[in-house]
């Protein structure tokens, strides 16, 4: 567990500050939900506050050389429980909950805190969520349970409800810029990866320059593909879910508002522009096609994170677009 990686994250400083004011205070919350966009490092802030709390140091925690920061550093911590999504699956499995459950109720092995990490936590479903309530209800006061979500994510409200929100919010642009260059050799185009990566550093840190151009180029091919009817819409949406189907979503959507925008005359953009609601005699068809178009890419991306057979959205986005994508 490279729980230290978080330390090279300049925006999570403030939460990492805001934590350790907490442990000294004797404060650290029992339950926490950190809500964040893919690309911001929650996973990395989350392995962190797993070491501040089970870290034996005296002084500056965590100090990565006690006992406890060394088994962590091995990833067999007994008293460190990860729960994530497996491979393939749509949902975090209810018998998952349950180990994680079990392990928690015991009592800490090296006589500290026990730590709980829930990845993708809005991948629980109705029956995992309500077999993690009472866990949630009634903490043990050596247990920090933390569960990593999006900002739009489904948890029941009975379940956010009993946790402290963290919310990492992406740095400003020349912020990340000035990091991206300080951490990447390559001579990118951080600008526009940066805006298919929703402004998170880390996913756009994967975006170099050849990679990004890759998606570019073969994004363009898809759409012209589409338009002419050329192409499989269940293999192309297949192939959409294997390779970054985020940000294929995000080009999507800037692809289309460029389109409205140059169909009403108005300047290109490269941020994904907020619905224009004009009065539907106003548009052209073709126009409207667009925005209902632009409306259920949207609904993919915001739906991605509730379970949903993402294979079949994409489907269904494709097949109803292609008389918005036709010349």
């Amino acid at each position: 567990m490279d729980f230290l990686s978080a330390n090279s994250l300049p925006w999570l400083e403030e939460a990492q500050q805001r934590l350790q004011a907490a442990l000294e205070s004797g404060h650290l919350p029992h339950s926490l939900l950190v809500l964040s966009v893919p690309g911001l490092g929650a996973e990395q802030l989350a392995r962190w506050i797993t070491a501040l709390a089970l870290c034996e140091s005296p002084g500056a925690r965590p100090c990565d050389a006690c006992a406890s920061c060394r088994l962590l550093r091995s990833d067999s911590h007994p008293d460190a429980h990860i729960v994530r999504l497996e491979d393939d699956a749509q949902q975090i499995k209810i018998d998952q909950i349950r180990e994680l459950i079990d392990a928690l109720t015991l009592k800490s092995y090296r006589g500290g805190y026990k730590v709980g990490i829930i990845e993708a936590a809005e991948a629980l479903n109705t029956n995992g969520a309500n077999a993690f309530l009472k866990t949630l209800e009634e903490p043990s006061a050596d247990t920090v349970l933390i569960m990593i979500a999006r900002p739009n994510h489904r948890l029941p409200a009975t379940v956010a409800s009993r946790c402290l929100r963290l919310n990492l919010r992406p740095p400003r642009t020349e912020d990340a810029i000035a990091w991206l260059k300080a951490n990447s050799s390559a001579a990118n185009s951080w600008h526009a990866a940066l805006a298919l990566a929703g402004g998170a550093p880390l996913l756009a840190l994967q975006l170099d320059a050849e990679g990004l151009a890759a998606i570019d180029a073969d994004m363009r091919q898809c759409i012209l593909e589409l338009a002419e009817g050329s192409v499989d819409v269940t293999l192309l949406a297949e192939r959409w879910v294997r390779s970054h189907p985020g940000i294929r979503i995000t080009w999507l959507e800037n692809w289309i508002t460029q389109r409205v925008h140059a169909s009403l005359g108005a300047a290109t953009s490269h941020q994904t522009a907020e619905p224009v609601r004009l009065p539907a005699a106003l548009l052209k068809p073709k126009i409207r096609a667009l925005f209902e178009l632009l409306d259920a890419a949207r609904d993919v991306r915001r739906f991605a994170s509730t379970g949903m057979n993402q294979q079949l959205a994409l489907e269904a986005l494709l097949v109803g677009g292609r008389t918005a994508l036709g010349k």
